[in-house]
């Protein structure tokens, strides 16, 4: 079969009979005469593709809708039936149909990629209430901080908010690492406790 480009312009190629007869082209189609196809599309194409030029308002776009249109009267050919229409009118309705599904089409995709879009968007972040959030947690952990004995205290301070290892926090104190890791346990559990979290690490 003929490679389905829409014709340019308002007038059919040459090589379209003049004034054929495009039901009994359409009849010789269903009987696969690609012949009489050829002429049926070089006769309706630049019709077609101004239609659908009119509803997708996008010639690549509507080179396609014509290619895919013509397909489907490739197949179809033998449902035409002349007493229920032109051939014109039943060949450019199939194009006016597919044109008008192709926007539907794209018309949904926008909508499922919007709608993606809103769902991935990142939650904008209220930073009064993160700065008061923060604020409040400091002032829990140093309230919980002045329950713990003077050495314990000590321990968890270089520890965990000046981020020495357990052997630095026992060198800079002049105590056994054993001793400084039991001084930071033991700080730990009664900041767990007094702040009711499940564990503090």
């Amino acid at each position: 079969m003929n490679d389905l480009r829409p014709v340019p312009g308002g007038a059919p190629e040459e090589g379209a009979p003049p004034g054929a007869d495009l039901a009994a082209l359409l009849q010789r189609s269903a009987r696969g005469d690609e012949q009489a196809f050829a002429a049926v599309y070089d006769a309706l194409s630049a019709k077609a593709y101004g239609l659908a030029l009119r509803v997708v308002r996008d010639p690549a776009q509507a080179e396609e809708v014509v290619q895919e249109s013509f397909l489907e009267v490739w197949r179809m050919a033998s449902r035409y039936e002349a007493d229920r229409g032109s051939a014109a009118a039943w060949i450019l309705t199939i194009v006016h149909r597919r044109a008008v599904d192709r926007v539907r089409s794209a018309e949904s995709a926008t909508r499922r990629d919007a709608a993606y879009h809103d769902r991935n968007q990142p939650v904008s972040h209220d930073e009064t209430a993160e700065a008061a959030t923060a604020s409040l947690e400091a002032h829990r952990v140093r309230s919980a901080l002045a329950t713990l004995t003077p050495v314990q205290r000590e321990a968890v301070e270089l520890a965990y908010l000046r981020g020495y290892t357990h052997s630095e926090v026992a060198r800079m104190l002049d105590l056994p690492v054993g001793t400084a890791k039991t001084r930071i346990r033991d700080g730990l559990i009664r900041l767990r406790d007094t702040m009711g979290v499940g564990s503090l690490r």
